[in-house]
């Protein structure tokens, strides 16, 4: 199929200034979202997050519990508190991080697509004009800090293929930062980290390889002990036993054929689900699909029509599109794996816990679809174009 040459001749003229219409187009978004939410928008969670940096800005105190797992986001608040810019100063502080990040998005696809500029545009054009990606700039939220530092790590990871020591020690440093904004912000290190164990799986010497299984041997208690931390403070149990597959939501909820064998108490939390899927598979299997479908269909009960269509109409392509680019042997295989990695390390998150009402926990991963399906669209029109 062909590119129709009205619209062949349309993009031909703009193509020169494309890099001029999507700055101009990022500058108008900020713009809208800043004009439709009246200013610095203050949702659900921002009480929290701004007295938390209220207290790092006025006597460096870090609370401690759940909201540590957030940490970076008070600590970037507090700043800007502590410079008196209040919330203005932390929306501009958002919105610069994002701006680079919508660079690192273009920078990074392009690297990828050998040079050219047709899936690095089309990229970064799905980026800023998704609307569930780029509101969040103006939300007193973690999730616009979030979604810049996951694209950075995407940038900064496509650097590697041919990288410095100082392009890896920034890998390392925004996967860091990274992984203190959010609880699941380690699952964009560990998609690197699966990048890497593939690349040395796949290389001529296998001592690297057989030396990395080892360490990972030698490091499970930590790791062990890492994954109960990070899932104390959250009650799984009780959304397993309500059947929620959205969060506080009784919308689609799986209801129990008989009574749960539950876990006893005094188990750890990661026990506990291991206790509950081995005793509960069946119910478990309905709760996880359910949420995968919840997840990534973006159908949910309560959106609405015009929101359920952008989702069929673009995303579902989107969807099929990037799991084409990530067998696609034309696209560098450690990035085909980080990016896939992301996207369903997040999804088996969340069917392991539960989505949220909102887009909060898919937004941070379209970056991963929409790249890959860049490359690879751009990939089949080349073909088709031969």
């Amino acid at each position: 199929m062909r590119v129709p040459s009205a619209f062949r001749n349309l993009a031909q003229r703009l193509w020169p200034h494309h890099a001029a219409l999507l700055a101009g187009l990022w500058v108008l978004v900020q713009a809208g979202f800043l004009l439709k939410f009246h200013g610095p928008h203050f949702a659900n969670d921002s009480a929290r997050y701004l007295e938390y940096g209220a207290n790092i800005a006025e006597c460096g105190y870090f609370e401690p519990g759940h909201n540590l797992r957030y940490v970076l986001y008070p600590v970037f608040v507090s700043g800007w508190l502590w410079l008196g810019l209040g919330w203005w100063g932390i929306v501009a502080g958002q919105m610069a991080v994002s701006a680079l990040a919508t660079r690192a998005v273009y920078r990074g696809t392009r690297r990828l697509a050998a040079g050219r500029r047709g899936a690095a545009a089309l990229a970064t054009l799905a980026f800023v004009a998704w609307p569930d990606i780029q509101q969040f700039n103006v939300f007193l939220l973690t999730e616009s800090l979030f979604i810049s530092l996951v694209a950075l790590s995407f940038g900064a990871f496509t650097r590697m293929r041919h990288g410095r020591p100082r392009d890896w020690a920034v890998l390392l440093l925004v996967l860091v930062l990274t992984a203190l904004a959010r609880p699941n912000g380690f699952l964009v290190g560990l998609a690197a980290l699966l990048a890497g164990l593939d690349a040395l799986r796949r290389a001529r010497d296998r001592r690297p390889w057989r030396a990395a299984l080892l360490l990972l041997v030698l490091l499970a208690p930590a790791l062990w002990a890492a994954l109960n931390h990070q899932l104390a403070t959250y009650y799984l149990m009780d959304t397993y036993q309500r059947g929620e597959l959205i969060f506080r939501s009784p919308l689609w909820a799986v209801h129990q054929a008989q009574p749960l064998d539950m876990p006893p108490r005094g188990t750890g939390p990661v026990a506990r689900v291991l206790y509950f899927a081995a005793h509960n598979p069946a119910y478990l299997a309905r709760l996880m699909l359910g949420k995968l479908f919840v997840f990534v269909s973006y159908l949910k009960p309560h959106y609405s029509s015009a929101h359920r269509a952008a989702g069929v109409l673009v995303l579902w392509p989107a969807y099929w599109l990037a799991a084409r680019a990530a067998r696609h042997r034309a696209i560098w295989r450690p990035a085909r794996v980080f990016l896939t990695g992301i996207f369903l390390l997040q999804t088996a998150t969340i069917m392991l816990t539960v989505d949220d009402w909102d887009v909060r926990f898919l937004a941070p991963v379209l970056l991963a679809v929409f790249v890959l399906a860049a490359l690879e669209g751009t990939l089949r029109l080349m073909k088709n174009e031969e």
